[in-house]
């Protein structure tokens, strides 16, 4: 399903005849297996971070301790309260906050990003709240596996 959801995404990429300038961000995604793919990135005020590429995700998460970290920081604020159904099915209300400065890859500042803040220990997603912010973007899984942005700020890098 997620490969077929991929090539029809890619054939629409390819039919909009984008200009190459565009995607000027080119970053390693790595597999962890089970055709997941993940991102190195950096949250400002938290640190180092893998991101779990989900374009099936609304949000980009974090979990209840990033945020605890992040408000010692005073680099995250509230905005709302969210309901969605989660992947396996259930109905969950969650915080919804608004980060500072998020880092994908190395190379790719995003201002102002909104996270859904799940709770317990769970990896961050890299979900549309951020896509979005650096679109249009693709997934390339050949000849080595990248994710490529565009609109990306890296005058600060």
């Amino acid at each position: 399903m997620y490969r077929r959801i991929f090539l029809t995404l890619m054939s629409v990429l390819i039919s909009c005849n984008l200009d190459a300038q565009e995607f000027g961000t080119s970053i390693s995604i790595h597999d962890k297996g089970k055709e997941t793919y993940y991102v190195k990135g950096f949250i400002t005020g938290l640190g180092t971070v893998d991101f779990l590429v989900d374009t099936g995700s609304s949000y980009m998460t974090i979990d209840e301790d990033a945020l605890e970290v992040l408000k010692t920081q005073n680099q995250v604020r509230y905005i709302k309260d969210l309901s969605g159904v989660m992947a396996d099915g259930s109905r969950k209300v969650v915080p919804v906050y608004l980060i500072d400065q998020v880092t994908v890859g190395s190379q790719c500042i995003l201002y102002n990003v909104e996270v859904a803040v799940l709770p317990a220990k769970t990896r961050y997603i890299l979900g549309l709240s951020a896509l979005k912010m650096a679109s249009p973007f693709a997934i390339y899984t050949e000849p080595q596996p990248k994710l490529v942005l565009s609109h990306c700020d890296t005058q600060a890098l």
